[in-house]
């Protein structure tokens, strides 16, 4: 995906209905001797990194459970979409662990350390609309018969971006994610080097002849 320029937005849903990501299996984690649970988890939080690190926008469209490593994933998305039915939450300290693959992390950024932290302590599920009320979701929708809503909705959500300049995007998206970890003069300075690379582009010069001549743009990505 990371490579493919035809992508545009990516959209995580799940197969199974009424479950986004139940998390970690905990019966296969009994089985594993320290050093094995380690790895594991190692490997889980550089997977959620590569989500993070996607240039293209990313929703989770959370239909159902969302529990520890589920959450994280869905905290690795740059958008989240829930049906107000959906359960969310990082229960991992409700089972002796805590969030190892960024939840700690990414919470935090995401609805204040705060919240975060009273989540995390007390393992908490909260449903979407809960989810919504603190931030940590961007849309709520009430689940339908099929058992998809937020799914749908992220579909129009990514509809709503698809027309734009992707290069822009791309360069929106890393001018925050970069800026959001140093202080503001050195994010300045970060946007500042996004925007010079989006200067020379194609699609500035095609959004700008669409404004003189009234017209919708046609962007290319170039």
């Amino acid at each position: 995906l990371r490579f493919d320029e035809k992508v545009r937005v990516v959209v995580f849903k799940s197969e199974v209905k009424g479950i986004f990501c139940a998390g970690a299996d905990l019966k296969e984690r009994a089985k594993m001797d320290d050093a094995e649970v380690g790895h594991f988890v190692k490997r889980l939080r550089n997977l959620m990194d590569e989500i993070a690190a996607l240039p293209v926008p990313t929703i989770a469209a959370i239909d159902g459970h969302a529990l520890g490593g589920g959450l994280e994933l869905a905290l690795a998305c740059d958008l989240r979409v829930a049906a107000s039915s959906a359960k969310m939450g990082l229960i991992e300290t409700t089972r002796g662990l805590l969030p190892g693959a960024g939840g700690t992390q990414r919470l935090p950024r995401c609805v204040g350390i705060g919240l975060a932290k009273e989540l995390i302590f007390t393992g908490r599920q909260i449903d979407g609309q809960q989810a919504f009320s603190m931030g940590l979701v961007n849309h709520t929708v009430p689940q339908n018969n099929e058992g998809d809503a937020a799914y749908q909705r992220a579909l129009t959500l990514a509809k709503e971006i698809l027309p734009q300049a992707p290069f822009a995007v791309k360069m929106g998206k890393l001018a925050i994610n970069r800026g959001m970890e140093v202080d503001i003069a050195s994010g300045m300075a970060i946007e500042g080097m996004c925007y010079a690379q989006n200067i020379p582009t194609r699609d500035r010069q095609e959004g700008m002849a669409a404004f003189r001549e009234k017209r919708p743009p046609q962007f290319i990505g170039k």
